[in-house]
């Protein structure tokens, strides 16, 4: 085992290897994304819904809109189908509790960190062990305000870049950079206590994705490492994590009901 790994990293990914079913497993230091399609059949809709708890049925409900009620339902599914197959539970023994900070957790030992985003039609789940980690994800669409946005929310070097870029390259540079700003900020689990033009990265197309400077007391962009995702066509998304570059296994783009064939689990 590599010498930077810390005693409480290495039994933590012994903790996750001796709950694992062995149908997915991590391994040393490794991050894993995965990512889904939100449409299904009713039958692969309604697996998906099973394995929800009561209280997340219930905040399914309120959501005004049909396609939003099913977005939340596959992928708050497809999350805790992935999380019982990397600790060999079923899906309804995974506790998911919200931590000090706002950031989802496991309620209790083997300790995956875990995160996850959607957006349009595509969720994203990234899986590690002992590290902090985020991710996010857009559909690139078009945007009136991206100069204005940039210019309340970027910092500054970030905002006079995307002004450099020609018109039409601006939108796609915008959310390169919102990801990569919203990955970190999950990781950290600051939410909105975190001010998005406190830390620099990188935007312009074709520069590899990295934090350039940060602001907060103690933080270290040397210490973080991005990861620029195009997963498919029309969406961009970014992955942060609070170490060195880490193996990354980027799983194929699936659907929902796709996935559960991967897993060997029949919708009925």
């Amino acid at each position: 085992m590599p010498d930077n790994i810390s005693f409480l990293e290495e039994t933590l990914l012994d903790e996750v290897g001796s709950a694992n079913s062995g149908l997915l497993r991590l391994s040393q230091r490794e991050v894993q994304l995965w990512g889904i399609w939100l449409n299904a059949s009713d039958a692969v809709y309604a697996y998906y819904r099973s394995t929800l708890t009561l209280d997340e049925r219930q905040r399914a409900e309120r959501f005004a809109f049909e396609n939003l009620k099913r977005s939340y339902t596959l992928s708050r599914g497809a999350l805790r189908i992935l999380l019982a197959h990397y600790l060999g539970r079923s899906p309804n023994q995974i506790e998911l509790v919200c931590g000090s900070k706002g950031k989802p957790a496991l309620a209790g030992p083997p300790r995956i960190q875990f995160n996850a985003s959607h957006s349009g039609q595509m969720a994203v789940f990234a899986f590690t062990a002992g590290c902090e980690l985020g991710v996010d994800v857009e559909q690139i669409r078009e945007l009136d305000d991206a100069e204005s946005i940039s210019a309340r929310f970027f910092s500054a070097g970030e905002a006079a870049e995307l002004l450099s870029l020609e018109p039409e390259d601006r939108v796609p540079a915008f959310f390169r950079c919102w990801t990569r700003k919203e990955a970190y900020v999950k990781a950290i689990g600051g939410g909105l206590a975190i001010p998005l033009n406190g830390f620099q990265v990188t935007l312009l197309p074709g520069t590899p994705a990295r934090f350039v400077k940060m602001t907060k007391e103690g933080e270290s962009a040397g210490a973080w490492t991005l990861h620029h995702l195009e997963l498919a066509p029309g969406y961009v998304g970014a992955l942060a994590y609070r170490d060195s570059r880490r193996p990354t296994t980027i799983h194929p783009m699936v659907r929902a009901g796709e996935l559960l064939e991967m897993l060997t689990l029949d919708p009925g």
